[in-house]
């Protein structure tokens, strides 16, 4: 962002203005020292004497002039100064409000992304203990299977399916630990550049 500087039309009238004054006030002490010499040249006391109070007055009118535009360019330094002092401040303040609404927008992005991460870590426990029951439950079946051939063709069906279903369960749990990690890769991302900010704005 720019620096706050007075307009140049502004300033391009003030040059003038000062420049317009510092002429007159020049012009006006060369023609108390033209007047002085010339009263000088003559020779007349009286003329002389007329001549060093008209450029006394004349010197006078001069300083009250400089010391005029002086104090003006004071004035006008101090509201320029005054102008930048306020424009740095609300630039100060607009990007305070930019750096809270980041710093809100990241904190809301962090909660969502824990609260998927801590959804998924349930849904991976559930999967790992189907996975559990379903490997109980084939040991049970084989074990029913080897001490009754009576019914080893039923048993035989039973233990099929129960091993499709962990098959299915194994599957979903490994999907559910890769977007686990995809997550919580995410989570790094956004936390590191959160940190980040916060860095460059405690610098700052």
């Amino acid at each position: 962002m720019a620096t706050p500087a007075a307009t140049p039309v502004t300033s391009a009238s003030r040059r003038r203005q000062r420049s317009t004054r510092l002429t007159v006030a020049v012009g006006l002490l060369v023609l108390s020292a033209v007047l002085v010499a010339a009263a000088l040249a003559t020779g007349s006391w009286a003329l002389t004497a007329a001549a060093a109070v008209l450029a006394v007055a004349l010197g006078a009118a001069a300083t009250r002039i400089t010391h005029a535009e002086l104090a003006q360019s004071r004035r006008d330094a101090a509201r320029d100064r005054a102008e930048q002092a306020q424009a740095y401040r609300r630039m100060s303040d607009d990007r305070a409000a930019e750096h809270a609404a980041y710093v809100e927008t990241v904190e809301r992005r962090i909660a969502e992304r824990e609260a998927s991460i801590a959804d998924l870590e349930q849904g991976l426990t559930a999967a790992q203990q189907r996975v559990a029951d379903a490997t109980l439950k084939v040991g049970a079946e084989a074990r029913r299977a080897d001490a009754a051939d009576r019914a080893r063709a039923d048993l035989a069906a039973d233990l099929d399916a129960a091993e499709e279903r962990a098959a299915e369960a194994i599957v979903r749990m490994a999907e559910l630990e890769q977007e686990v990690d995809v997550l919580r890769a995410e989570l790094e991302v956004v936390t590191a550049a959160w940190q980040s900010a916060e860095s460059l704005r405690k610098r700052a």
